[in-house]
């Protein structure tokens, strides 16, 4: 029975950049490799060197597929990662989409922050680029749900179905002879197509990492909040942009959407989706459905299997740049669709940089809103917001709606982590500081457990 550590070294005091190292006398296991994103001092360090040479890692699980979960992965496969990157079936399917679209548009960014000259740069650089995502591809080895893997010698992980997305999974790892669990990000157990979060193990925990996005916070439940904006937003006579994490928000939305239209809630007006990345993702959740997928709610799959669950009637698929760049010329009354959910980047800054000045137009978010993000200053009330080099006004109607957040609340995570026998120790990751520290107060007054919020590297070991 030897030492065991856990290094974290991402998401400490943000919900970005996931990557926590768990380690013993035999072996190295990454769990989850995460861009940071939102502020410019949280992005600079996805330039540092990483804390620990690539190639001595033995294996990476990855809990699910959103970005700042993997999108760190190619950058470690560059620098010498050459084992296996465990994952399910869909996490694989989604993550292969989401690291493609990352290098293709960190490409293109570079090449256009090159051609209009705005970089502080000379030559401005992607983080990494296509080919060093497929090499990345090669790493990948599928797992099921709630099976037992053995990841080295003396590591193992079981994957649980989290509600979060398609994919997604908290992970029980027993390494030499310590149980860590990860709760990655968290579902709700309200997601019209996944079910709910699997009731957490019944083994007594060395160490718990729970994520705390929405730690002091209860999402507000007003089922009509949706709808009315959307009606505000057809009476003004504007058209509606919904920035959309392209995986599974954009799923969500457009069901949420074809129920409004067939109950005569909102009007039957065009709803265009503006992302290829959301494009593809699409056809995995309708893959899924058609498969009866096992992390998919009972009855679902016989549900939808006839007909398309995403489509109101009125879905026009934009998959072309000359798609897109049509819809600025769309004078009637429209939704669009597009990601990045937050406004960091995509064809959706396009979109806000043309309908931003306009007062009769209405932007809906939601999901979070990271720290520094685009869709965080128009949170926030901002006046103006900076796209490309160039500072936009903001005079459009700006709206938050927090009913289609996939992350559980701090009432939601309580009630999930309280069926965990008292956890030896207890580590409150993935939030900004405010929701860690609410969160791990309510652990200690109503859990009773001992909860440390870890800084940023800082390294544990479990006795």
């Amino acid at each position: 029975m030897g030492k065991v550590t856990i290094d974290f070294l991402g998401a400490t005091t943000t919900v970005t950049g996931s990557k926590f190292l768990v380690a013993s006398e035999k072996s190295k296991v990454l769990v989850d490799a995460g861009l940071f994103q939102g502020l410019r001092e949280d992005r600079r360090k996805n330039w540092d060197p990483f804390p620990i040479d690539p190639a001595s890692i033995d294996a990476i699980v990855l809990t699910h597929a959103h970005l700042d979960h993997c999108g760190y992965l190619p950058l470690l496969v560059r620098q010498g990662f050459r084992k296996k990157i465990f994952a399910t079936e869909y996490t694989i399917k989604l993550a292969t989409v989401i690291l493609r679209d990352s290098a293709k548009l960190q490409m293109e960014d570079a090449k256009y922050a090159a051609e209009k000259g705005f970089s502080k740069h000379p030559i401005p650089l992607p983080l990494y680029n296509l080919d060093d995502v497929e090499k990345t591809l090669d790493h990948f080895s599928s797992v099921s749900f709630r099976s037992r893997e053995n990841l080295t010698d003396d590591v193992s992980a079981t994957f649980f179905p989290s509600g979060h997305i398609l994919g997604s999974a908290y992970v029980l790892v027993e390494i030499d002879d310590k149980e860590i669990l990860f709760t990655g990000d968290m579902g709700r157990g309200n997601h019209p197509l996944l079910s709910p979060p699997d009731r957490a193990p019944s083994v007594v925990l060395d160490a718990l990492v729970t994520e705390s996005t929405y730690g002091d916070r209860v999402h507000e439940s007003n089922p009509s909040a949706f709808a009315d904006e959307i009606n505000a937003a057809v009476k003004r006579g504007g058209s509606i942009l919904i920035p959309a994490f392209a995986v599974d928000r954009t799923e969500v939305i457009l069901m949420a959407l074809r129920e409004l239209v067939g109950s005569g809630g909102i009007p039957n007006i065009p709803i265009y989706v503006d992302s290829p990345m959301a494009l593809t993702a699409l056809d995995f959740y309708r893959d899924a459905v058609e498969k009866d997928a096992p992390e998919l709610r009972d009855g679902v799959a016989k549900k939808w299997r006839a007909i398309d669950p995403f489509d109101p009637g009125n879905l026009s698929e934009m998959r072309t740049v000359e798609d897109s760049k049509s819809l600025n010329d769309i004078t009637e009354t429209s939704i669009i669709i597009s990601a990045s959910g937050m406004g960091t980047g995509g064809r959706v800054v396009h979109h806000m940089a043309h309908m931003l000045p306009n007062p009769k137009n209405t932007v809906i978010l939601v999901g979070y809103q990271a720290a520094g993000s685009r869709g965080r200053s128009l949170e926030e009330g901002e006046p103006q917001v900076k796209i490309h080099g160039k500072w936009i006004p903001v005079h459009a109607a700006i709206v938050k709606v927090e009913s289609f957040s996939v992350h559980a609340d701090s009432d939601e995570l309580i009630a999930w982590l309280g069926d965990l026998k008292n956890p030896k120790k207890v580590f409150v990751v993935h939030g900004e500081p405010d929701s860690e520290k609410a969160l791990a107060d309510r652990l200690r007054n109503q859990l009773h457990w001992s909860v440390y919020i870890p800084k940023s590297e800082e390294s544990f070991e479990l006795n």
